[in-house]
């Protein structure tokens, strides 16, 4: 059975909240990321995606929806379809400073090392905190799942399975981590390593200018 273009768009919804977040989305939450006029609305989708083995539930605890094996495997099915090459120009290198005379060549630049992997996904970058970092509010960070963070990676961590934050990582004495901004009117975030799961370490940043 085909998903409608509403049901698609809730599925996408709670497979990206999941992934940003490490938990799954509450009605409350879906029904507001969506612009959805009630819970009922919520539950009659879900209850679709759930007919149709997108997803699964538990109606005994909270945060229990659970995106299947099948929304993942026909993703892959397009990422697989998809182009696996996306390049741009390259066409010269120019300095900011001294002038460097820009020429066109025949290169170009892949984003394959970044895009188009399952292990990689993007975050759109709310706040101050990494400003010496040259990571801006309303940048893009593109961030590697795979993989164990070392000492000075930016990570995404999620601290105590609640708060999602953008930082330096640091392994402390004592089982403990430091989370260092990059801000020098902010004060790191120290919490013990058994409090923190390392979401992904950020591959690259994208900025749009208009």
């Amino acid at each position: 059975m085909a998903l409608t273009r509403r049901q698609k768009e809730v599925l996408d919804y709670i497979a990206e909240f999941v992934e940003h977040n490490g938990y799954s989305p509450s009605y409350d939450e879906i029904a507001g990321g969506m612009n959805l006029a009630s819970l009922a609305t919520v539950h009659k989708h879900i209850s679709a995606l759930e007919a149709k083995h997108y997803v699964r539930r538990s109606f005994n605890r909270s945060r229990s929806l659970e995106v299947t094996s099948k929304h993942r495997d026909e993703m892959r099915r397009l990422r697989r379809e998809a182009p696996n090459e996306i390049e741009i120009p390259l066409a010269g290198r120019i300095a900011a400073g001294a002038p460097v005379e820009a020429m066109a060549g025949r290169e170009t630049l892949s984003f394959s090392d970044f895009a188009g992997r399952e292990d990689v996904f993007a975050l759109e970058v709310r706040g101050d905190s990494m400003i010496g970092d040259h990571i801006l509010s309303g940048d893009y960070v593109l961030v590697d799942r795979g993989g164990e963070a070392r000492d000075g990676d930016i990570v995404v961590a999620l601290v105590r399975g609640t708060e999602t934050t953008l930082k330096r990582f640091y392994r402390e004495p004592g089982g403990q981590a430091r989370l260092q901004p990059a801000n020098s009117e902010m004060t790191p975030i120290i919490v013990p390593l058994s409090d923190l799961q390392i979401q992904g370490r950020v591959l690259a940043v994208l900025r749009k200018y208009r």
